[in-house]
């Protein structure tokens, strides 16, 4: 029996921070073994917007070894840089050709960012055609997706199905997985807001910050009036947040944990050292592998090279079926 193929992709705009870790790389980690597992760092997706060229470079090495660092295994999983698989930009033009204007205007996330802007790139638009590409690309059976991701994916299910019916069964539809409930990590110093790594200020906490640099983010975090410490993330969100990162380090609920300590000091003391803990050892795998950037870009090669083979018979099927004469 085949192991459902499942696929992931992280666009590298920043560092990757702890929000990505506890609610998409860890668990990937934890079933790559069990499911034909795709990573993709997406950085045509980072072209959507402004970007300097080095800066992009300099941050897709980091997010693919950060992914490294934090477990994604390449014995087990199809880790590669989604520019090095050229398929990807072939498809989402033939895609192009399939989906319609009005439901890519439609993305809410387009609409968000292109608001009050006065030159937005054509690409921030198509994107989520791109994405539909990545995905169906490699006859992707399931996607993890979070909220801000899922209208992305009923796109990419439309434009498949249309396919498929005007021009011959061709691509996989992908079914929509829910990931594990995670915490919802949101920015320390403004817990209304969800942690980020594009524009992540001082209530961000980097996955390869240091010690000294996660204590002083997590002494500063915002809580509030109140003196006892429950789990109530309407009437106490900055403490409620606190909770909720630490029991995702520990494996814990956070109403269980909130009984066990007597004020915030205690609370932000247990958050410094959970995090240290659980990032330690992430940070000491990032340093050997970029002591050895020779060795990643060996693991990336052969990754887009594995991911090349099955792109490129995908492909060939959406060449063939809407009309193309053959490479």
């Amino acid at each position: 029996m085949s192991l459902p193929r499942r696929l992931s992709g992280f666009k590298p705009t920043g560092s990757l921070q702890l929000g990505n870790y506890l609610g998409a790389i860890r668990p990937l980690v934890r079933t790559q073994e069990h499911t034909d597992t795709v990573v993709m760092v997406v950085d045509l997706h980072a072209l959507t917007i402004a970007h300097e060229p080095a800066a992009l470079r300099a941050l897709t090495r980091e997010v693919a070894m950060v992914l490294l660092a934090a477990g994604v295994d390449p014995r087990h999983s199809t880790l590669y840089v989604q520019s090095g698989v050229r398929e990807h930009a072939e498809l989402h033009y033939l895609l192009e050709c399939t989906a319609g204007y009005g439901e890519a205007h439609r993305m809410i996330q387009f609409k968000e960012k292109s608001a009050g802007k006065r030159h937005v790139r054509l690409s921030l638009l198509t994107y989520p055609v791109l994405m539909a590409g990545d995905i169906l690309l490699h006859d992707t059976d399931e996607v993890p997706v979070g909220e801000d991701q899922s209208q992305h994916l009923e796109l990419t299910r439309a434009v498949a199905t249309r396919f498929n019916a005007r021009y011959g069964p061709t691509f996989v539809v992908p079914r929509v997985v829910n990931p594990p409930v995670a915490a919802r990590i949101r920015d320390l110093s403004d817990p209304t807001t969800k942690m980020g790594k594009s524009h992540g200020g001082p209530g961000t906490v980097f996955l390869l910050d240091p010690p000294d640099v996660i204590r002083h983010k997590v002494l500063r975090a915002v809580t509030d009036a109140r003196s006892e410490v429950c789990h109530d993330p309407a009437g106490q969100p900055g403490v409620s947040n606190l909770l909720e990162i630490l029991a995702a380090c520990a494996g814990r609920s956070p109403a269980a944990l909130a009984g066990h300590f007597r004020g915030y000091g205690e609370l932000k003391a247990a958050v410094v050292d959970a995090l240290v803990d659980e990032l330690g050892p992430l940070q000491a795998a990032y340093a050997e592998l970029a002591a050895d950037p020779a060795e990643v870009d060996r693991l990336l090669r052969e990754g887009a090279g594995r991911a090349r083979i099955r792109a490129a018979a995908t492909l060939d099927r959406a060449r063939e079926a809407i009309g193309l004469l053959a490479a």
